[in-house]
């Protein structure tokens, strides 16, 4: 993970627009809803690796590298980084595109670390 990156690393896992009641104290996004975002495309992209339910176990990085802004297009980039037995380790890039043009900033990267479950809700092999 970098931040001096000018293009996005990894597919496009989801999209959504920065509004204001998701807002901190100072008028930006708050990093929290950020972070949440980056959890469901890391999800998703762990139950398509994982072929089923996956729940996060952990998060073992996370950078915030410039503010999100309202208005802002929020896009997270999702790549497999490594398939375990049951887990899967995604890292992510967030990127905003401002005034919802093509000009994009990255604002945050990460790496998620999902579990697989199966139906009882216990872990299950991942096949390789």
């Amino acid at each position: 993970m970098q931040s001096d990156a000018t293009e996005p690393t990894g597919a496009l896992t989801i999209r959504t627009l920065a509004m204001p009641a998701d807002t901190n104290p100072a008028g930006d996004i708050f990093g929290g809803w950020v972070m949440s975002q980056m959890d469901i495309a890391g999800a998703i992209a762990a139950v398509e690796r994982s072929g089923g339910r996956v729940v996060t176990v952990a998060v073992e990085a996370m950078t915030f590298i410039a503010p999100v802004k309202v208005g802002d297009i929020l896009c997270v980039y999702t790549t497999v980084e490594r398939v375990g037995t049951t887990s899967v380790t995604i890292s992510m890039e967030a990127w905003a595109r401002r005034n919802r043009i093509a000009d994009r900033v990255k604002v945050t990267d990460g790496r998620f670390v999902y579990v697989a479950l199966g139906e009882d809700g216990t872990k299950r092999r991942i096949n390789p």
